[in-house]
């Protein structure tokens, strides 16, 4: 019933619902994590922390995060540490709502200087 209620607030074909979500589910890493403290010993925690949060969203099949860990540094005194950055974050992420699969990333393009969203590929299922 719920899901049906959902659907009925979105006019749109089922694969422009699956990009949509799969940019909902990037932006939400972004603005959830960006500024978190890490250190080397932290990062692969985070990763997998950031994952499991994703994939209980709606829709979410699969999602792959790494974070570039050349951005880490060695820590210099009580007061240094590194926060996530967007710049640090490769994001893969695969939605799929009814017939369509979105594939979706995030990623750090030095050319524009941005962490870019988006879509990869769209299939019917």
């Amino acid at each position: 019933m719920r899901e049906r209620k959902a659907d009925s607030y979105f006019s749109c074909s089922d694969r422009e619902r699956a990009a949509f979500e799969a940019g909902i589910k990037l932006g939400a890493i972004y603005h959830q994590f960006v500024g978190v403290p890490l250190s080397s010993k932290s990062v692969e925690t985070l990763e997998k922390a950031i994952e499991a949060g994703s994939r209980v969203q709606p829709f979410v099949e699969d999602v792959k995060v790494r974070i570039d860990r050349r951005k880490l540094r060695a820590k210099h005194g009580v007061y240094d540490y590194v926060s996530l950055s967007g710049d640090m974050l490769d994001v893969s992420l695969v939605v799929k709502y009814r017939q369509a699969r979105a594939r979706a990333s995030m990623k750090f393009i030095s050319e524009i200087n941005y962490p870019l969203m988006f879509i990869e590929d769209i299939s019917e299922v």
